[in-house]
C-alpha cells in the first residue's frame, strides 16, 4: 500500500479538524478554553469522551491481546472483566462525585481539596494529576506515532522526531484557541470515525471468512479465544480483582482526573452531566466488546491464511508468525489492516487509528494547560492581570506542555522497549493512588488535616510502599500477585497516612 497515499489522507483529516477548530474557536476566551463556558451539549460530550477513554493504545492493544497468551491459555475476552468494573465506576462518578463538583461550582476539581483541607492538599492533588497525565499521554502518543512511523513515514524517509513534532503541532494548532469548547466537537468527530473504522473492519472480515457473528463466536470458543472469567485467585487476572480494580481505575482515572471531568463540568446542568456519564459507560462497554470481537476475527483471519503459533526458545514466549514476522499483540491489527486487507480498508484503519490518537492527546494537552494555569498559577483569581495577559500566559503554558510532550516521546523512542512503555503506563496506578486517598478521606470522613507539607510527603510515601509490596507480594503472600488492585492499595495507604495525621473537626 502506498505510504504517500496513506499520508495524504492523514493530512486531509487534519485539515478537517483545523476547520472545525477555527469555527468553534471564534470569539473564544479563557472560560471557553477551560470549561467551554459551561454550555457544552451533554450528548456531544458523552460521545466524544468514548474516544478519550479508549485512546490509540486500546485501539491496537485490546484486539491484539485476544490471541496473546496469559500463562498456558489465551487472554481471550478477559478484558470484559475490567469493563464490568467500568460500569460500576461510572455509576459512582455520576451519583457521588458529579453532585459534589456541581454543588461547589468547580472549574478545577482539585479546588475541592483546597476547600476541604487547604492549599497544600490542593497543590498536591494538582501536581499528581499533572505527572500522571504527562507520563500517560506521552506514552500513548508514542505507541501510535510509532505505528504511523513504521508503516508510513519510515518508507518516506521521514525521521521519527519530525513525525512526532508534526503530529504535536497539529494537535497544538486545533486546541490553541478554543480548548474545551473546540475538543468537545473534534472529539465527537474523531470518535465517530474511530467507531466507523472498527465496524467496517469487523464487517469486512466476517464477510471474508463467510461467517455470521454467532458462527464467528463459536469458532473463537473452539480455539480458546472466548475466555472471559479467570478463577485463579493468585493470578493478576483473577476476575474479582479485575472487576473491583476496573471500578476504582474508572473512579480515579476519570472521576478524579481534570482532563475527563473538565468536559463533564462544561455541561450546564448536573442532570445532563449524569446522563453523559451513564451513556458513556453503556456505549463504552459495547465498543470494547466490538474491539474484542475484532481481535478474535483478526486471529481467525491470519491463522486461516497460514500464520501459526510457535514457542520462542530464547524468550520462552509464544509467537504468532506470518511470513517470518511475529505479529502477535500490538502488531496484529496494523499488520493485518495494512498488509492483508484491501487498500480502502487500510485507509479506513489509518483514519480510525489517528481518530483514536487525537482525542486522548488533545484532551490531555488542554487539561494540563488548564490545571497548571488554574491550580498552580492561580490564573482565574489573579485580579491584577487583565484578560489579555491571562490569555498570553495560558497560550505560553499550552506551548510549553507541547514541548514537554515532544521531549517525553523522544525519551520513549530512545529507550525503544515496549516493556518499558508498559511500565511507564503502569505508573498511572501509582500516581492516581494518592488522589484516590485524598478525595476518599475528604468525602468519607469529617476529620481535618494540617495545612502542611506532610500531606505531600504521605502522598509520595504511599506509592513507594505500594511498589515495595508489588514486587515482593509473590514471595511474601504465598504466590499471590498484585495486579490491577495496586491502585486500591495505594489509595488505602494514603488514606491511612492521612488518618494518622488528622484531627477531629473543631466544634462550632
Amino acid at each position: 500500500m502506498s505510504p504517500l497515499l496513506l499520508f495524504s489522507f492523514v493530512i486531509a483529516y487534519f485539515l478537517i479538524l483545523l476547520a472545525v477548530a477555527w469555527y468553534t474557536g471564534k470569539n473564544a476566551n479563557n472560560d471557553s478554553f477551560f470549561i467551554g463556558n459551561k454550555n457544552s451539549n451533554w450528548m456531544l460530550v458523552a460521545f466524544g469522551m468514548i474516544g478519550t477513554s479508549l485512546s490509540g493504545v486500546t485501539f491496537v492493544s485490546v484486539p491484539g491481546g485476544v490471541g496473546d497468551f496469559a500463562g498456558n491459555s489465551f487472554k481471550g475476552f478477559a478484558y470484559l472483566q475490567v469493563a464490568i468494573g467500568y460500569l460500576i465506576g461510572y455509576t459512582t462518578i455520576a451519583f457521588v462525585l458529579l453532585p459534589l463538583y456541581y454543588k461547589l461550582n468547580l472549574t478545577s476539581i482539585y479546588h475541592y481539596l483546597q476547600q476541604r483541607f487547604g492549599v497544600v492538599a490542593y497543590k498536591t492533588g494538582a501536581l499528581f494529576f499533572i505527572i500522571s497525565r504527562v507520563v500517560g499521554a506521552t506514552a500513548r502518543l508514542y505507541l501510535v506515532i510509532n505505528v504511523l512511523q513504521f508503516f508510513i513515514l519510515d518508507k518516506m524517509g521521514v525521521p521519527f522526531v519530525v513525525t512526532a513534532a508534526v503530529i504535536l503541532l497539529m494537535i497544538l494548532l486545533y486546541t490553541f484557541e478554543g480548548g474545551v469548547k473546540t475538543i468537545v466537537y473534534t472529539d465527537t468527530l474523531q470518535t465517530s470515525l474511530m467507531i466507523l473504522g472498527l465496524v467496517v473492519c469487523v464487517v469486512y472480515i466476517l464477510n471474508h471468512l463467510h461467517l455470521g457473528t454467532g458462527e464467528a463466536l463459536s469458532k473463537m470458543r473452539e480455539v480458546g479465544y472466548l475466555n472471559i472469567f479467570n478463577t485463579d485467585v493468585n493470578s493478576k487476572g483473577f476476575f474479582l480483582k479485575q472487576i473491583i480494580g476496573g471500578a476504582f481505575i474508572t473512579i480515579a482515572m476519570t472521576g478524579l482526573d481534570q482532563e475527563m471531568m473538565q468536559k463533564n463540568i462544561s455541561v450546564k446542568r448536573l442532570g445532563d452531566s449524569q446522563k453523559n456519564v451513564i451513556t458513556l459507560a453503556i456505549v463504552l462497554f459495547a465498543v470494547l466488546f466490538l474491539f474484542l470481537l475484532l481481535g478474535g476475527l483478526l486471529y481467525l483471519f491470519v491463522t486461516n491464511n497460514g500464520a501459526s503459533y510457535s514457542l520462542n526458545a530464547i524468550t520462552n514466549k509464544h509467537e504468532l508468525v506470518s511470513n517470518g514476522i511475529n505479529i502477535i499483540g500490538d502488531k496484529m491489527f496494523p499488520s493485518v489492516a495494512l498488509n492483508y486487507l484491501p487498500t480502502g480498508i487500510g485507509i479506513i484503519f489509518i483514519i480510525a487509528l489517528i481518530s483514536a490518537l487525537f482525542p486522548s492527546a488533545d484532551g490531555a494537552l488542554t487539561a494540563l494547560t488548564s490545571s497548571f494555569c488554574i491550580d498552580i498559577l492561580g490564573l482565574r483569581e489573579r485580579t491584577d492581570w487583565d484578560e489579555k495577559k491571562k490569555k498570553r500566559t495560558r497560550l505560553t503554558v499550552h506551548l510549553t506542555f507541547a514541548i514537554i510532550f515532544l521531549i517525553c516521546i523522544m525519551v520513549f523512542y530512545k529507550l525503544n522497549d515496549n516493556s518499558i512503555i508498559d511500565k511507564i503506563l503502569d505508573l498511572a496506578g501509582y500516581t492516581y493512588g494518592p488522589l484516590l486517598g485524598l478525595f476518599a478521606f475528604g468525602i468519607f470522613t469529617k476529620r481535618q488535616l494540617p495545612n502542611s507539607i506532610i500531606i505531600t510527603l504521605i502522598s509520595i510515601v504511599a506509592p513507594v510502599l505500594s511498589y515495595i509490596l508489588s514486587i515482593n507480594a509473590k514471595t511474601w503472600f504465598n504466590g499471590y500477585q498484585i495486579g490491577i488492585e495496586l491502585l486500591i492499595i495505594n489509595g488505602l495507604l494514603t488514606f491511612i497516612g492521612l488518618l494518622f495525621i488528622s484531627k477531629p473537626k473543631a466544634k462550632a
